[in-house]
């Protein structure tokens, strides 16, 4: 028998982070640099604790909650409200989201601490882990709604939290545009749920699904559940980072090291693939919207993947890497394997913001040099952030016991024995996405960590490089401070061992009994997984004869030959192929045609509705017609009323003349008649 959760144990969840963010935002000055790091860090701290203690409830007691918090209004049998709804997934994306911010929040401390904004810094991402707990813990859709538009309000904050420079000002906007799409289209699908379902909670909507599923969308002859899932999908584009809407992802990068951890492994870009996967109950009535969802998904993982192979910014080529990971959990999703999707969002997220913190840490120790042609040798001035990189390094490409191993190769399984018409060429997407990955992590793994020693004569200055050490140590390396390389260390303990740890009960046993539902009778997937499931070391022994380990550990030896072994080998091929190095570097002109194509339509379907449906039809005949109107009549009104009496007794009796003209017309024409 499942237990009840405490309902103000749950608030506790959201509402410490909000508290020290108010704090630091509000009170920043009043209690300094210390007093904004403190309260904020309790506050997560505080988040964390109690999360963990809600994930051991689930899992040991089967505690459950489903309820309102708050009523805001009734609208006929339409009710918004504020309410939470803790089951497995819920509890496990409460404790990732926190741990991770928490992370983060530790590591701000050394990372920003010459940033004049600090206290403003601290009090963003605190907001930015509230709205995303809001965003997990939802039982409806308009709390899910307004989650969803927080996180991406704060990341427009947090992009462009340094606000003189031009290009961080640039991603903050293509950022918050090109997610504006994706949430156009995820509004539109909230809006036929609340119109065919009549209700925003998730508990009677996904109960009306088999009824949905048996109406066509009006004037079509398309399933309505395909169009609403689809819709739904869109705004998950936008926020997942999915093709094409992913442009906004890799520019964020302009953006602190500490929010780009955050937003890439555990918050804003999850956001996406946590609805899909709550939403299963819908998706699973729909194998077109599966369909459609496998193949974004192969597009993204591969084509994405392949940006990162060309990329020197040591930020960016972790960037692409979250990219085509997100197209690895997607293809999960299509497949119909959402716990393994939500179980490799899990692991990326340790993984992941290790490897950004570590990125950081490299970049504090290069004195603020991102190129990665500039570094090299790295590991023996930096040593822990070496290791733990390693580590990140060897968990991204899936090696053997590692947690990104786990999650990864049960996607790729899931995608092997799905039957959906996409499925070939997402399977091919995602193992050829293996040798990929393992090549672009292990290039900028060797040229920052091993190899020669390129920072002491900097080839490549960057265009802020003004030859000096802001930390004054002239361009020798140093390993970051404790408050630096501790998160790494604690998060560089999940990506070695949480796949082994947690794979049984995640995937094949009822971790997501009532929070994924699969229809096994048609996506087989899991029931295919599950078979051939014998544990977690009899799992990864097996992997050493596979194919993903053969491409992986072909990846790492091709980009050690490559950088460190026979260096002119890449320049050579850059050459031959030279034009399709030319389509990369341009990231497939995605940003061109966004700028140069769809923005001056954009801009032009805006000009000719503002000139000719706001000014020449709205002002001009509806609101400026409507006043020349009226002043016509009140001119000819005016003209009639004119207060003399004469003119009314004439009018009177020419009134009298034509009424009397009228009535008596046929008896006159009669008589002229005969």
């Amino acid at each position: 028998m499942s237990t009840q959760l405490s309902q103000n144990l749950l608030l506790t969840v959201p509402l410490a982070p909000l508290v020290g963010a108010v704090l630091a935002g509000f009170f920043g000055k009043a209690i300094g640099r210390r007093g904004a790091h403190l309260v904020t860090i309790l506050g997560v701290l505080v988040s964390f604790i109690v999360s963990a203690m809600v994930l051991q409830a689930v899992v040991q007691d089967g505690a459950r909650y489903s309820g309102t918090v708050y009523e805001w209004m009734v609208l006929g049998a339409l009710k918004m409200e504020v309410g939470f709804l803790v089951d497995g997934l819920t509890a496990m994306m409460m404790c990732v989201v926190t741990f991770v911010s928490l992370m983060v929040h530790v590591y701000t401390i050394g990372y920003m601490a010459e940033d004049p904004g600090y206290q403003r810094f601290f009090s963003y991402i605190s907001l930015f882990t509230f709205s995303m707990l809001m965003l997990v813990m939802s039982n409806n859709f308009l709390q899910l709604f307004f989650g969803w538009e927080a996180v991406g309000l704060v990341s427009y904050l947090l992009i462009g939290f340094w606000y003189k420079k031009p290009t961080a000002i640039f991603a903050n906007l293509k950022a918050f545009l090109v997610n504006r799409v994706g949430d156009f289209g995820f509004i539109l699908g909230i809006g036929l749920i609340v119109t065919y379902a009549g209700t925003l909670s998730y508990a009677e909507a996904f109960a009306k699904g088999p009824e949905l599923a048996k109406l066509m969308f009006p004037g079509t002859e398309w399933m309505l559940i395909t169009v609403t899932c689809i819709c739904l999908f869109i705004g998950a584009m936008g926020k997942s980072a999915q093709f094409p809407l992913h442009v906004w992802l890799p520019d964020s990068m302009e953006g602190p090291t500490p929010i780009t951890a955050l937003i890439h492994a555990a918050t804003m870009v999850t956001a996406g693939i946590f609805m899909v996967a709550r939403m299963s109950p819908l998706f699973e009535l729909s194998d077109t919207a599966l369909n459609f969802v496998l193949v974004i998904g192969a597009i993204t993982a591969l084509f994405m993947g392949f940006l990162g192979i060309i990329q020197n910014d040591i930020k960016r080529v972790v960037a692409y890497s979250t990219l085509s990971q997100l197209g690895y959990m997607t293809v999960a999703l299509g497949a119909s394997a959402y716990s393994v999707a939500v179980f490799h969002l899990m692991t990326h997220a340790f993984f992941k913001a290790l490897l950004f913190l570590g990125a950081g840490s490299v970049i504090i120790g290069m004195h603020h040099d991102q190129d990665i042609r500039n570094m090299g040798g790295l590991r023996k001035y930096m040593p822990i952030t070496w290791f733990t990189s390693l580590l990140g390094s060897l968990a991204l490409i899936g090696t053997p016991f590692f947690a990104g191993f786990y999650s990864k190769d049960s996607i790729i399984e899931a995608v092997h024995a799905s039957h959906l018409p996409g499925a070939q060429f997402a399977y091919f997407a995602v193992v050829a996405g293996v040798f990929v990955t393992a090549f672009y992590s292990f290039r900028m793994y060797f040229l920052v960590f091993h190899g020669k020693e390129r920072f002491h004569h900097k080839p490549f200055p960057p265009a802020d490089d003004h030859g000096h050490d802001d930390h004054g140590h002239a361009h020798t390396p140093h390993e970051s401070p404790w408050v630096v390389w501790l998160p790494l260390v604690l998060l560089a303990i999940p990506s070695v061992v949480i796949g082994y740890l947690t794979i049984g009960p995640m995937l094949y046993g009822d971790f997501f009994k009532d929070a994924i539902v699969v229809n096994t009778d048609q996506h087989h997937a899991m029931k295919e997984l599950a078979a051939g499931f014998h544990g977690a070391a009899a799992m990864a022994t097996h992997a050493f004869t596979t194919l993903p380990f053969i491409l992986a550990l072909a990846g790492v030896v091709a980009a050690y030959v490559f950088y460190m072994v026979a260096p002119a080998i890449p320049a050579t091929l850059a050459r031959v192929f030279s034009p399709i190095v030319r389509i990369l570097e341009n990231k497939y002109y995605m940003d061109w045609i966004n700028e140069n194509i769809i923005a001056p339509a954009a801009r032009g379907i805006g000009v000719g509705l503002w000139k000719g449906g706001d000014q020449s039809l709205i002002d001009g005949v509806l609101i400026n017609g409507s006043a020349r109107a009226v002043n016509g009549l009140a001119t000819l009104t005016r003209v009639i009323q004119s207060g003399y009496i004469y003119w009314y007794a004439l009018v009177m009796l020419l009134g009298v003349f034509g009424l009397l003209t009228w009535q008596l017309w046929p008896t006159l024409s009669g008589l002229v008649g005969r």
